[in-house]
């Protein structure tokens, strides 16, 4: 079977198990409208000031819609434990297949199904002052889906390295609100402690907020304003996130490796 079929075929077997599971698909859009409009509206006043007079729900937008992404891409790889423990990942890794194509279609699954999530939440941008046109929604659409591929990178990794649901269930928690936390999402990466910088620094979803932030508040935020609130050119956003998604790929296939 060429590679490309395997890739394809696995990634659409990610897309039909998510599209039959309809409350996933609500309950994963329900907590990062939460966060944006409960949370968001209760600090709004409070926090005006330290956003650098950007509205603060229009300055964690960004960061929500990659919350959202990470996390329907961490779950979405959790299938690699089901299928484990349900005896389909054997017969995936013992068919002449590629370990490498097997990875990478589990990815870009999960990277499909967190990109239309990611989509979803852009709906909402009018509702808070956001402005959105074509050409702003496809260069979000491409930090969207290299957020989406890094995440289920390191969340294909892990779910590779252990044995149950539960466990993975675990890691996940330990590895999601640290990552969602050290975003830049509530607060600018740019006022923040050195050590606090530094950790920030190799977390993944870091670099998508700071691209999509420039992406979306650019055309209405004063050019100074937004200078205290990015880090990078979102072309150094990309090329991290490109080498972080190679390398847990690489991560991960060496774990099945491993297994077999």
């Amino acid at each position: 079977m060429p590679r490309i079929s395997v890739i394809a075929t696995i990634a659409e077997r990610e897309l039909i198990r998510y599209w039959r599971d309809r409350a996933r698909m609500v309950s994963t859009l329900f907590q990062p409208l939460m966060f944006l409009f409960v949370f968001g509206a209760g600090l709004q006043q409070t926090l005006s000031r330290g956003s650098f007079g950007v509205d603060f729900i229009q300055f964690m937008y960004p960061g929500i819609v990659a919350m959202n992404i990470m996390g329907t891409a961490f779950f979405s790889t959790i299938s690699t434990v089901w299928d484990r423990e349900f005896g389909f990942l054997k017969e995936i890794l013992v068919a002449p297949v590629s370990r490498t194509d097997i990875a990478a279609g589990k990815m870009l699954g999960a990277t499909i199904v967190a990109t239309l999530q990611g989509l979803v939440l852009l709906a909402i941008a009018p509702l808070i002052g956001v402005h959105l046109h074509i050409l702003i929604v496809l260069r979000l659409a491409v930090f969207m889906v290299l957020v989406a591929f890094a995440i289920s990178g390191l969340g294909l990794f892990i779910a590779s390295a252990v044995q149950t649901v539960e466990n993975f269930g675990v890691i996940m928690n330990f590895f999601v609100f640290p990552l969602f936390f050290l975003s830049g999402a509530f607060f600018p990466l740019t006022a923040v402690p050195q050590w606090m910088s530094i950790i920030a620094s190799a977390n993944p979803l870091a670099y998508g907020v700071d691209a999509m932030r420039q992406i979306l508040l650019a055309p209405q935020v004063n050019a100074d304003a937004l200078a205290k609130l990015v880090l990078r050119a979102p072309a150094m956003d990309a090329l991290f996130l490109m080498v972080f998604a190679g390398v847990f790929l690489s991560a991960a296939v060496l774990a099945f490796n491993r297994r077999t």
